[in-house]
């Protein structure tokens, strides 16, 4: 596109591979972002995520850590993170300084009582629907501006009726069927999900995981010691594609 010069200008002056303190500042005051993930395939989703000021933690100039809320049970980002650790967030401030910051870097999801024994400091939400099902910990590898010249620049309405209903079931309070899709469900005919992994699968895997640990422990794992490793699925059993995969098997 014959911007090579500017591009490298961009970068020589903008880009940093860490948080600086106007950055973190910045983070720490914002209600929401959006989140840009791929599967191990490349296949790209972008979604929303909000909570009240400072949900999203700067945990030091390279770390950023966030809580995933009760949603509609899909978890599409964190199956995409289990496959792909690449992630990208643009925060944008649209009431006050109209400015946008762009985090891109790799992330990993944590439990939360992991997360609090990591840090001691992170209070529990007293509302249901803002505790944390897990947190995702984000390390920093770019950060840098995203410009204000075509952010609009809105204003903070009053809340109507009793405002955001965190992790609601209501159907209404959730949208409802906003765009018609589940009006015109009878006419795509069935739904028929694809087979996921059984009970007994999930099970012989996780105490396959365990054998292994135990076994790295004592130092007698045999793919540590170079050898082929023997801890292949049992004969007959199911495929297990990773924890948050659906598979083929029945």
């Amino acid at each position: 596109m014959g911007t090579a010069e500017r591009a490298d200008r961009f970068y020589a002056e903008q880009v940093l591979d860490r948080l600086n303190p106007r950055m973190r500042e910045f983070v720490a005051r914002q209600e929401m972002f959006f989140l840009a993930t791929a599967d191990g395939h490349g296949e790209c989703d972008n979604t929303f995520r909000a909570g009240p000021p400072g949900f999203v933690h700067v945990l030091d100039d390279t770390t950023l850590a966030y809580p995933e809320y009760r949603g509609n049970g899909v978890h599409a980002s964190l199956g995409n993170i289990e496959e792909n650790p690449h992630v990208g967030v643009l925060m944008v401030d649209f009431l006050r300084d109209r400015i946008g910051l762009h985090v891109n870097g790799s992330a990993g999801i944590v439990a939360d009582e992991d997360m609090r024994r990591a840090h001691s400091g992170l209070t529990v939400d007293p509302v249901p629907g803002r505790r944390a099902l897990v947190w995702v910990v984000i390390t920093v590898e770019e950060a840098y501006i995203h410009c204000a010249k075509h952010i609009p620049h809105l204003q903070r309405v009053p809340a109507r009726g009793s405002g955001r209903s965190w992790g609601t079931d209501d159907v209404k309070r959730k949208g409802g069927d906003f765009f018609g899709a589940a009006a015109d469900a009878p006419e795509r005919g069935p739904f028929l999900p694809p087979p996921r992994a059984s009970a007994a699968t999930w099970r012989a895997e996780a105490e396959r995981v365990l054998a292994r640990a135990a076994r790295r422990d004592s130092g007698t794992d045999a793919e540590a010691a170079g050898a082929r490793p023997q801890d292949a699925p049992d004969a007959g059993a199911p495929d297990f594609s990773g924890w948050f995969r659906r598979t083929g098997s029945a």
